[in-house]
């Protein structure tokens, strides 16, 4: 598995460096551009596509989320070049997040988790939904992620943005998605051994707030999109707290 990366803000020359990561069923440009763009031109925002998802080549393979955050740890050391360096996810790139947080040996000084958690769904549900996905193709999953992603309201409010994510959703390769679905039926988060700050939307139906220490007022699951100036906030606060790497 190679993963692809996009470069969403700033330059090899800013000061620090975030890498981010998408959610399943979307690709990374377009859940974290409006955010990145907030971050200004202090902060380089890397982000990578999972498998058959935006720019990634469809798995050929089955992975798991510590094969995605290997890769991701990988890339990361080669651009890094000794700036402070900060790791961001949602959901799938969340789980990531967590795996990362694990590895004293790492690039990241600092991870924070949005729309995750240490495990998410249960595994019977990640297989059954890798199985329909097989069956019936990843337009089938429109209707159900248009309810769970987004904040009560938000489709009217931004329906040229909560359309675009949910036309590439259909768009993603069948296969990637499922086996995406089955690394999330195996994954429960290792104990961290860096900083780690969980995130949730107010409105998230996919993880329990009870384990956040922030809850995004009026966000749903995709944080990034729906309140970007937010979450760029947030994140720009963690990237400063940031050391130069070893």
């Amino acid at each position: 598995m190679e993963l692809s990366l996009t470069r969403l803000a700033g330059a090899e020359d800013s000061e620090r460096l975030l890498v981010v990561g998408p959610s399943l069923g979307t690709s990374v440009a377009r859940l974290w551009r409006a955010c990145a763009r907030v971050l200004g031109p202090e902060v380089e925002v890397i982000g990578w596509d999972l498998p058959g998802h935006g720019n990634g080549k469809p798995a050929g393979t089955a992975f798991t989320v510590a094969d995605v955050a290997d890769e991701v740890s990988a890339h990361t050391v080669a651009l890094a070049g000794g700036r402070p360096t900060g790791y961001a996810g949602v959901s799938f790139g969340g789980a990531v997040g967590f795996e990362l947080a694990s590895r004293d040996r790492g690039p990241f000084g600092g991870v924070v988790t949005i729309g995750a958690a240490r495990r998410i769904g249960t595994p019977q549900m990640w297989r059954d939904r890798a199985a329909v996905v097989r069956r019936a193709g990843t337009p089938v999953m429109v209707d159900g992620s248009a309810q769970r992603w987004f904040a009560p309201g938000f489709i009217a409010r931004a329906p040229d943005v909560a359309g675009g994510l949910l036309r590439e959703l259909a768009e993603v390769d069948d296969e990637s998605y499922a086996r995406a679905c089955e690394a999330l039926a195996e994954f429960e988060a290792p104990d961290a051994v860096i900083p780690v700050r969980v995130l949730v939307g107010e409105h998230d139906v996919v993880v329990p707030l009870d384990g956040a220490d922030l809850v995004l007022a009026g966000c749903g699951h995709l944080p990034p999109v729906e309140a970007p100036e937010l979450v760029a906030r947030v994140l720009l606060e963690e990237m400063r707290c940031l050391t130069t790497t070893a």
